[in-house]
């Protein structure tokens, strides 16, 4: 009885990527559990349509990671419409991009926001081509990148193509290949109604969402979904639970015994996927989470850590940027110096990165690390202001390690600089804001053959 306790109490893949949806609801835009909510309505549907209990798992898996391509084109959409990515990615899961007339009114009312007249049509005729190639190159980008992290977590070829297919439209008129009617995974199909039912109900209400699929029913939506998802209609229990979770309470989703309980080696690979997703973000930021990951690991080493504490430094180092995920690529990507409000946002990603990780059972102690990164001993840090007392040695190396990565390695406005440079701030930072033992640890490593320099 105890042993099977205990593994009840193990995170399931779904548990783990169901909390790590969150920051990805954040890239799109969207009130956070929006890729929970969405996987609630499927699996709803999924239970009328009479799916099996393996259908209904691949299912769940493909809803909850249909958006983990998002951070792909955060940067190029940014850089196309100017503004704050977020906001333009929320508005136009509220048209029918599909429409030309639409597309094009959405490019001029998104571009520049606050420019003149002049200065967004020369964005436009700059920056875009046409509504629809303009679409295909940023979902192609989204989308195939999604799909190559289900591969990645090895959770086979119907979850891969239903995250690669989930914005092609019944018609012929989605994104990106054009597929048509049943050409589309059935999954796709199923993710694409119920996801864009779910930001209808959260931005107004369920009967707009109702009103909005039966209007978009055989041009967006297979007619048969359509008609199946009608009958949830007046089912008050389901309306009121997605409300509830809107809110901020759990939801239900499947019976945790009929779901893969997380192996370690799942954990290690879902951490890595998302520190993929994680830097894609912004392009100032390639591999970053991976070099602070070895530089810490290395630290940690050298003093002395057993493997499991070793284990969980990787993965607080992989996952500790992941609240960035919720900062504009306005902000992520100015080449100058931020504004105070601006700079307000980005000391709010440490606590978007608790707030993330801290869902997921087990993942407490991975939380308080990764949310640290940015602390200092002097109390002048961020997002708590804690103190030395408060830093242990795991969060203080973290610390070290992602300075060094933030001061070593180049970014597109500026050269990687020298080590001695890189040393000289560092041990001016070590009186009394980072820890002079990890720093003298870091020079260490640094002199051996082994470490990893960018």
């Amino acid at each position: 009885m105890e042993e099977s306790s205990a593994v009840l109490q193990m995170p399931t893949m779904a548990h783990i990527l169901s909390s790590l949806s969150h920051a990805l609801d954040m890239v799109e835009g969207q009130p956070r559990g929006h890729a929970t909510r969405t996987a609630f309505l499927a699996m709803r549907l999924a239970t009328v349509l009479g799916f099996s209990d393996d259908e209904k798992k691949d299912l769940l898996y493909a809803c909850l990671l249909k958006d983990s391509g998002c951070s792909d084109n955060s940067a190029r959409i940014h850089q196309m419409f100017g503004g704050d990515d977020l906001i333009t990615k929320h508005r136009v899961k509220l048209i029918d991009w599909s429409n030309t007339l639409e597309s094009v009114k959405f490019a001029y009312v998104n571009m520049e926001p606050g420019g003149s007249v002049v200065g967004k049509l020369r964005r436009m005729a700059a920056a875009i081509g046409t509504p629809e190639a303009t679409m295909n190159d940023l979902t192609r980008a989204r989308c195939s990148r999604g799909a190559q992290i289900a591969t990645m977590l090895g959770l086979g070829n119907a979850v891969s193509e239903a995250v690669r297919q989930v914005d092609e439209h019944w018609d012929g008129k989605g994104a990106a290949d054009h597929l048509k009617g049943e050409q589309i995974s059935r999954y796709a199909r199923i993710i694409n109604v119920c996801q864009t039912m779910e930001v209808f109900a959260s931005t107004f209400s369920p009967e707009a969402a109702f009103s909005m699929i039966r209007l978009r029913s055989g041009k967006w939506f297979e007619p048969e979904l359509v008609k199946v998802m009608a009958t949830m209609e007046r089912d008050h229990d389901l309306w009121s639970m997605h409300s509830s979770h809107l809110d901020g309470n759990e939801i239900h989703l499947w019976d945790d015994e009929a779901l893969d309980v997380a192996a370690p080696a799942d954990i290690d690979a879902i951490c890595v996927a998302f520190s993929e997703i994680i830097d894609a973000k912004s392009d100032f930021t390639g591999s970053h989470s991976s070099r602070v990951t070895e530089y810490a690991v290395q630290i940690a080493q050298d003093f002395g850590f057993d493997s499991e504490r070793l284990n969980t430094l990787r993965r607080a180092s992989l996952l500790h940027d992941i609240g960035k995920l919720g900062i504009s690529n306005a902000i992520l990507d100015k080449p100058g110096r931020l504004t105070a409000e601006e700079f307000d946002a980005v000391r709010q990603h440490p606590r978007f990165s608790y707030e993330i990780l801290g869902r997921i059972r087990g993942f407490e102690r991975i939380a308080e690390i990764a949310s640290a990164h940015h602390e200092k001993l002097n109390g002048c840090g961020y997002w708590r202001g804690l103190s030395a007392a408060d830093i242990d040695l795991d969060m203080r190396i973290l610390a070290v390690a992602d300075i060094f990565d933030a001061l070593s390695a180049e970014r597109p406005y500026r050269s990687a600089m020298p080590l001695d440079r890189v040393y000289s701030i560092m041990e001016e930072e070590a009186n009394g804001a980072i820890d002079p033992e990890c720093v003298r640890a870091l020079k260490r490593v640094a002199s051996s053959k082994v470490f990893f320099v960018a």
